[in-house]
């Protein structure tokens, strides 16, 4: 088991992969494993309406999630405000389970050594990056016709362009959310433990 420090737990991957609903599955799962509470912080949770709010102001579209307006002008501060807010609960002793995408994090390597995010350096960091293929991932938009996708399914070619493969770590654990798989699921959660 890893050391009583709080812990990060991060769930991550593209857009439709089932981060949030896969993170919500595993909190009481992980809480029961670690003995810890965890705070449970969601991107779109906490920033969805001051975002569509200021994408309304900026660009007259409020549901803009992926344009390049969106990407230069307010992703950047969305994600420095979870930091700041992860941040602080590990500093209070709190664990934190963080869901959303994190792309540029990952691949920087900044959730690998979690003083580079300016979080305590004893922070246990793991992150579960959840895999969907692209054309399932767009099919679960289309169904769930949230019109934050709007933007992305207009372009998706272009929004292809920004899924990545993360980078291979220790602390990076790979779920495939095609069909869900119980086994795959718990070993999963050992990996985010142990």
């Amino acid at each position: 088991m890893l050391s009583s420090a709080p812990r990060l737990i991060l769930f991550a991957g593209h857009a439709g992969t089932g981060k949030t609903s896969l993170a919500k599955k595993a909190l009481p799962r992980i809480a029961e494993r670690t003995g810890k509470d965890f705070f449970f912080l969601d991107k779109d949770t906490a920033y969805g309406a001051f975002s569509s709010h200021m994408m309304g102001l900026l660009t007259g579209d409020p549901q803009d999630r992926d344009s390049p307006a969106y990407l230069a002008h307010i992703r950047d501060q969305e994600y420095a405000g979870l930091i700041d807010i992860v941040r602080e609960n590990l500093a209070l002793g709190v664990s934190v389970i963080l869901v959303g995408p994190f792309t540029r994090e990952i691949m920087s390597g900044k959730f690998f050594q979690p003083e580079l995010l300016g979080l305590p350096a004893t922070t246990a960091c793991r992150i579960a990056w959840i895999d969907l293929a692209s054309e399932e991932a767009k099919r679960r938009i289309m169904h769930r016709a949230d019109p934050r996708d709007a933007w992305k399914l207009a372009h998706w070619e272009s929004y292809l362009q920004r899924r990545v493969e993360p980078p291979v770590h220790r602390h990076l654990h790979r779920f495939d959310n095609f069909q869900f798989d119980q086994q795959a699921f718990d070993a999963l959660l050992a990996d985010l433990t142990n």
